[in-house]
């Protein structure tokens, strides 16, 4: 309405105003969220309603931000890789629960509120070292997939930076599809980082195993 009405050269991205393009994501009052699922209603109007960019990535004009990292970051994640066929015509056998499993994770709408918020990118910006809680949802819809062969579990530790994440669990709060983003994604691909590299018994048993091989 302001850009129609009163600002007419007011940068701003929107699409659908139904919460499903992800388009207008920005900060009111200070919170990141989805413009077109806002209402002044469930604000104080004793002060002031601001609305500015996301703080995350650099701004372009006005409410609009670049958010082109993220789809670079996207071409750096290896991509799904499936086993061989399960039947002569091609075709798998997956059990039901396992498609429940990552289900979740696909009605990510790539708002990046959840980049956004995150304070490694926000305040620390390390955007060469942490690929962020979005991409770790998109990691974990692949690591879980059922058909899925690719071994992604160096990356996470190194080139992914998992390890930045400490859990605050605010990338969950901001999503507005409700994934549960530290809890479903997040935490079960660090206990695989931790499985495979700080696990100490398994270091035990890679010290037998070469040693029974000299």
């Amino acid at each position: 309405q302001i850009q129609a009405e009163q600002a007419n050269d007011l940068a701003v991205r929107w699409n659908c105003k139904a919460g499903k393009c992800g388009s207008c994501s920005a900060e009111v009052n200070g919170s990141p969220r989805l413009m077109c699922m806002t209402r002044l209603n469930e604000l104080p109007l004793d002060q002031p309603v601001t609305v500015e960019p996301m703080r995350a990535f650099p701004p372009v004009k006005d409410l609009v931000t670049d958010v082109s990292w993220n789809f670079r970051v996207k071409t750096r994640i290896k991509p799904f890789k499936p086993r061989a066929p399960d039947a002569a015509d091609g075709t798998w056998r997956i059990a039901q629960a396992d498609v429940d499993r990552v289900q979740e994770f696909r009605k990510c709408i790539e708002c990046f509120l959840c980049q956004d918020v995150c304070h490694v990118l926000r305040e620390h910006h390390l955007h060469d070292e942490f690929i962020g809680p979005r991409f770790l949802v998109h990691v974990a819809a692949l690591e879980m997939h059922p058909l899925d062969t690719e071994d992604r579990v160096e990356a996470l530790r190194r080139a992914h930076g998992i390890g930045f994440c400490n859990i605050t669990k605010c990338c969950t709060s901001v999503c507005p599809e409700h994934i549960t983003i530290t809890d479903n994604a997040i935490i079960p691909l660090k206990e695989r980082v931790v499985d495979q590299f700080y696990d100490p018994l398994g270091r035990v048993l890679k010290l037998f195993s070469r040693g029974e091989e000299a």
